[in-house]
């Protein structure tokens, strides 16, 4: 490894015009040297084209300078002496702040492999060295750290200096956090763990946060191998090292998987506060996202899509496995909260209401089956639109519910559990590319018959799924409560300044029949002379404003502008729209569920 004949610099060569410079060192090139740059980051399905960032690339050998021979939006060429050392720069502009990308201004630096590093055509599997220089002195600069869970190779005391990648997936799979973080270190089953956030306020309680990403990381590494992990004579991790890497901003929220680290992006209010009775209620949402990212370790990072095999970062990458890696995942990320003692049972029940209600009031769920959604991730589930409900399935909810109608039907049936399923899995594909066929395989072991009609019906069409009895089953009954007034409507509204924008317009509902189009804004309504009381027209604010202006009519005009023309259209108000809310009919039952090793 240390003869590595890949040699990376990475400089911030100006923070306020947010481009970070970088330089590569080919020590054997070829005579005709291609590099390329990746059009998509794995683990988030959709071409990014990170190129239309890279700006003034160029070679040399010595003094000799080189032109590069672009050979389409992410490739070049280089006409070049094999015998001597190729050196090539470029910088990229850094200012995406999500978790996917690259940012860098005077406060903050960050990111992927797959955004600043070239691919050299040929030595993909070589060693890779990676230099991060610290910025330039100043005041802020002379507090700045550098935080990745690539290997150190000679880095100093703030973590800037060099470090080393087998190959350069890894590369590719390592980002880099830059700039005055809060860092905390702790120990999971013997394993060192890293917690940096950037930009967190001063009413931030890093200890609460470190105490309950250590509870969920336990739980985890429990469920996969044991209460002995990380002991002698028990089973040993895949990981040796793990970093999280928050970035705290006014809004946003997401993250992104590692094989040793995650990229987190979460609101400044989400997080935990010193001296709170009570902690905000997205605290939740953010430990279940560090608990579904965590969960990515053994779960699509090891234990893959046979299509992931090897990855291609010049194109699409398909699989029809998206419902497995990703649903199954986002089944266990809440669950294993509720076993790591982070949420109670009434906690998690609500968590799981949201899901099974996001699912059911989707009319994408009667079109795309979830192992279409997986496929189509590419070009819909990334590029969300005003028809993406009517059209599409999320991988990640109905995903989730088939995870958990096959977890509660192996309990049902007395035959262990999806836990079992997901750690047979994993020792026999010894953590590496599985298939359906695998998983199906995995299911009729544990559950003792197949499970090929479940997985047509549930996976492969759009029938419904057995929530209710399988709920009922283990102790949980639903129950039919009025919709909201958007989703009664068939709507997706945004309400602000004394304005209602219509944003989307559900398949199927009372807002499509009266010929509802979305980016329509809802002025008002008007009423009929009725028995006692003239024609009426109010003008509306909020859909609450319906309750109050309509009284016990279920017909009204509502009166919208679209591009500029007012329209008329009859609405007739659905009498009544339900949706489920889940509750503990039998607490004994939930509780063999919710505490199941």
């Amino acid at each position: 490894m240390t003869g590595a004949g890949l040699h990376y610099r990475v400089e911030c060569a100006d923070t306020h015009a947010h481009l970070f410079a970088v330089t590569l060192t080919i020590d054997r090139p070829a005579a005709l040297q291609r590099v390329s740059l990746p059009v998509w980051i794995p683990g988030s399905y959709l071409v990014r084209e990170f190129s239309k960032n890279l700006q003034d690339l160029g070679g040399s050998q010595g003094r000799r300078k080189l032109v590069a021979t672009q050979l389409d939006k992410c490739t070049w060429e280089f006409a070049c002496n094999p015998d001597k050392p190729l050196v090539l720069r470029w910088q990229v502009c850094a200012y995406d702040h999500s978790v996917r990308t690259a940012w860098l201004d005077a406060d903050r630096g960050f990111f992927n492999g797959t955004s600043l590093f070239l691919q050299v055509d040929g030595q993909a599997d070589s060693p890779h060295r990676i230099e991060v220089v610290a910025p330039a002195a100043g005041a802020e600069a002379a507090r700045w750290s550098c935080a990745t869970a690539l290997r150190p190779q000679k880095v100093d005391r703030r973590g800037f200096g060099s470090y080393l990648a087998a190959n350069y997936d890894e590369l590719a799979d390592s980002p880099f956090e830059l700039g005055a973080f809060w860092s905390a270190d702790f120990e999971v089953c013997g394993v060192p763990h890293r917690f940096v956030v950037a930009g967190a306020p001063a009413s931030f309680d890093g200890a609460r946060l470190v105490a309950d990403t250590q509870a969920i990381c336990e739980t985890q590494m429990r469920f996969w191998h044991g209460e002995r992990v990380g002991k002698r004579g028990g089973a040993k991790p895949p990981h040796d090292r793990y970093v999280f890497m928050l970035n705290a901003v006014d809004d946003g929220y997401g993250g992104l998987e590692h094989r040793h680290s995650t990229a987190l992006i979460c609101t400044r209010r989400d997080l935990p506060q010193l001296a709170a009775k009570k902690q905000p209620e997205g605290y939740v949402t953010l430990l279940g996202l560090i608990s579904h990212e965590y969960f990515h370790t053994w779960n699509v990072k090891r234990m893959r899509p046979s299509e992931f095999e090897r990855y291609d970062y010049g194109r699409e990458n398909y699989t029809r496995m998206l419902w497995f890696f990703e649903g199954f995942t986002s089944y266990y990320d809440d669950l294993l909260l509720r076993r790591a003692g982070r949420v109670d049972d009434a906690g998690y029940l609500r968590l799981l209401n949201k899901t099974v209600n996001q699912v059911l009031q989707a009319p994408g769920r009667h079109v795309q089956s979830v192992a279409e959604a997986s496929y189509d991730a590419w070009v819909k589930y990334y590029r969300q639109d005003e028809q993406t409900p009517n059209t599409t399935i999320s991988y990640y909810t109905k995903g989730a519910l088939v995870a958990l109608c096959l977890d509660l039907t192996l309990r049902h049936e007395d035959q262990g559990s999806l836990d079992d399923v997901m750690r047979l899995l994993w020792t026999t594909g010894a953590g590496g590319p599985i298939s359906e066929a695998d998983v199906a395989s995995a299911l009729e072991q544990v559950g003792g018959r197949s499970f090929a009609g479940e997985i047509a019906s549930w996976v492969h069409s759009t029938d419904e799924l057995p929530l209710s009895d399988v709920l009922r089953a283990h102790g949980v009954a639903t129950l039919d409560e009025p919709a909201q007034r958007a989703q009664a409507l068939g709507l997706r509204v945004a309400e602000a300044n004394g304005s209602v924008q219509v944003k989307m317009v559900l398949r199927g509902g009372a807002a499509e029949r009266a010929g509802f189009s979305a980016n329509d804004e809802w002025l008002g309504i008007e009423l009929p002379a009725a028995r006692g009381r003239a024609a009426q027209a109010w003008r509306i604010t909020k859909l609450d404003d319906l309750s109050l202006y309509l009284g016990p009519a279920g017909k009204c005009t509502a009166l919208v502008a679209r591009d500029r023309r007012l329209l008329r259209l009859p609405l007739a108000v659905p009498a009544s729209e339900t949706t489920w809310r889940l509750f503990a009919h039998d607490a004994a039952a939930l509780k063999r569920w919710m505490e199941a090793g």
